[in-house]
């Protein structure tokens, strides 16, 4: 391997709640190598590091590359991160509170290292390859168990002070609605994510209305998957599909708001629920754009899928420390 190649290799890294993905890639992003692999949970710091670096040291091994030839390293994860320090604050699914974890990397691997939020990640990966690309102002929502939102504005992310901002799920849309995760009461993830509507439909199954659901899985909301809500509409559940419809019509309301304040020309929906029923997110949120955006915003608006499917996160977090490592020559 010729030392101009050994210059060019980035990884990229989806640190997921539920999976952990290293990609190794080439100077133009093309995949060299990769290794995924399932979290354990609230396993703590000390073991996930370890399974953090054996992930980066296994995704080399399978690009047949060392660690001497890397370039950077780019992490996406959620959870609050002190983004100018690389600091992961707290990570509820991983059990990680106040990890350096960009430190620990660059003190390891020897080159510069960067964390972002895995939507802000996974949005700019979709600017940057996917379907995103080109776009002026560039809004990411990606509902699943929660709701994500990232936003690329003249190709930087938008983010706050020291941390990532656009919490698109916890808009609240209705005073007096349930609680929410976060503590607080009505927010969009609530009536609009995955979960909400895996209630709602194991609701519905337990009352006979939803006899698709109730013969697969029964009323056991863990089970009612993304797949399992478009089998259940493809096999003409009308009660799935309509929960699934007010719950696109509700985000859909969300991105018709942010519309009227930032007027993005791009919108892309991304993540498991809308890949497995994308026509009707597709439907319901340009129905509410044209509803609810000013005309003279309206008009501009794109609203379309995510091209990228799990590569978003993992290919957005390569990119930005590429980009970081260019600026800083």
């Amino acid at each position: 391997m010729g030392e101009e190649t050994k210059k060019d290799i980035w990884i990229g890294f989806d640190l997921g709640g539920t999976k952990m993905l290293a990609t190794v890639y080439d100077e133009k992003f093309k995949p060299l190598g990769r290794k995924r692999r399932k979290t354990k949970g609230a396993e703590g710091a000390a073991a996930g590091l370890e399974r953090v670096t054996k992930t980066i040291d296994e995704a080399l091994a399978d690009a047949k590359a060392t660690p001497q030839q890397l370039r950077g390293i780019g992490v996406g994860l959620p959870g609050p991160l002190d983004l100018d320090k690389g600091i992961i604050i707290e990570s509820a699914n991983l059990g990680w509170k106040n990890v350096k974890l960009q430190q620990m990397l660059t003190d390891k691997y020897k080159c510069p290292a960067v964390l972002a939020n895995d939507v802000d990640a996974g949005t700019f990966g979709e600017y940057r390859f996917g379907a995103g690309k080109g776009g002026r102002c560039v809004l990411g929502v990606f509902p699943g168990t929660g709701i994500g939102g990232g936003l690329i504005y003249e190709g930087k992310i938008f983010r706050g002070k020291t941390t990532s901002c656009l919490e698109f799920g916890h808009m609240m849309v209705d005073p007096r609605g349930r609680m929410c995760g976060c503590g607080r009461r009505g927010c969009l993830e609530t009536v609009a994510s995955r979960l909400a509507i895996a209630a709602d439909v194991a609701m519905a199954a337990y009352r006979g209305e939803s006899p698709f659901i109730l013969d697969s899985v029964g009323t056991n909301i863990a089970d009612i998957r993304s797949s399992l809500l478009a089998d259940a509409v493809k096999a003409g559940d009308k009660v799935v599909e309509k929960t699934i419809r007010n719950a696109a019509r509700r985000i859909g309301e969300a991105v018709a708001n942010v519309g009227n304040l930032l007027a993005p020309d791009i919108v892309v929906l991304g993540g498991g629920l809308v890949e497995a029923l994308q026509d009707i997110f597709l439907q319901e949120v340009r129905d509410q754009v044209a509803k609810r955006v000013m005309d003279s915003f309206a008009k501009s608006i794109q609203v379309t899928v995510a091209a990228l499917g799990d590569d978003a996160t993992a290919l957005g977090a390569a990119a930005l420390i590429a980009e970081k490592v260019a600026e800083e020559k």
